[in-house]
């Protein structure tokens, strides 16, 4: 199932400490949890395409490269390179995911398959399926290329209907805590509080509230971070080479003063 766009970017407020030129963490919403979440989804292969081969720290690069460069007389007959090169890709939850990182084509539509046969008087074809149409029946022997139609499951009951219906995987209703290492924990005023002392943080004047707007550049930033980097946050909003815009939307404030959840 395809995922569905709901917005060219999304927000995200960053506690930032301007003395020691970090992002402490960041307060957002269930759009960009759920794109965080779907990073985990990806397939290896398409994270490389994503990041270009060249991009890539270590030695994954160069693998991708070699099946590139590998030719045919070494695969195994009815073998497509593309499969490693361009996985499928295709979460059946991943719906209303916001639209953050370029979209990568799979080798192939993600299909079901059964026998060609139909039936008939091998009853037994009707048990099997298979998602390569170049399959061969194991009752007849026939390729099993005719189009099979998959049916989702319904929803289960909630009690509450729009929870049920926004797709994702968070609820919308929490706000959330994202560390610099990325690390996701529902919001609470307690924990802010604590969290301060456990960055021993001294000067509350040098903390600052920063918003900035997450769009498909910075979504393929923080995808490339999250690979290499502990400090993501800092790296991709707080880094020159990031070349990230700080908006403000909030005057500096102080730490001693309540913040909003």
């Amino acid at each position: 199932m395809a995922t569905t766009a709901v917005a060219a970017t999304v927000s995200l407020k960053l506690l930032v400490d301007t003395k020691g030129k970090r992002v402490l963490y960041a307060e957002a919403g269930k759009d960009f949890v759920d794109f965080l979440f779907n990073i985990l989804l990806l397939p290896v292969g398409s994270v490389i395409r994503l990041l270009t081969k060249e991009a890539m720290v270590g030695s994954l690069g160069n693998l991708y490269r070699s099946v590139e460069n590998l030719g045919d007389a070494y695969i195994i007959p009815k073998t497509n390179k593309d499969t490693l090169l361009k996985p499928k890709y295709s979460p059946s939850s991943a719906t209303n995911i916001p639209l953050l990182l370029p979209t990568i084509q799979s080798s192939t539509k993600q299909g079901f398959y059964h026998c060609s046969n139909g039936g008939g008087y091998y009853t037994n074809c009707r048990l099997y399926y298979a998602n390569d149409p170049t399959a061969t029946c194991p009752s007849c022997s026939r390729v099993m290329n005719s189009p099979a139609t998959l049916v989702n499951p319904p929803n289960k009951a909630s009690t509450s209907s729009s929870s049920a219906n926004e797709g994702g995987y968070v609820k919308g209703v929490v706000t959330y805590t994202i560390m610099d290492d990325l690390t996701v924990t529902p919001m609470s005023t307690i924990s802010s509080i604590a969290m301060l002392s456990k960055f021993n943080v001294k000067q509350v004047d040098a903390l600052e509230e920063k918003v900035v707007n997450v769009g498909m550049k910075e979504g393929v930033e923080l995808l490339k971070a999250s690979l290499q980097s502990t400090t993501v946050l800092t790296d991709v909003f707080l880094s020159q080479k990031a070349g990230t815009v700080l908006t403000d939307v909030f005057l500096s404030q102080k730490a001693g003063k309540k913040r909003r959840a």
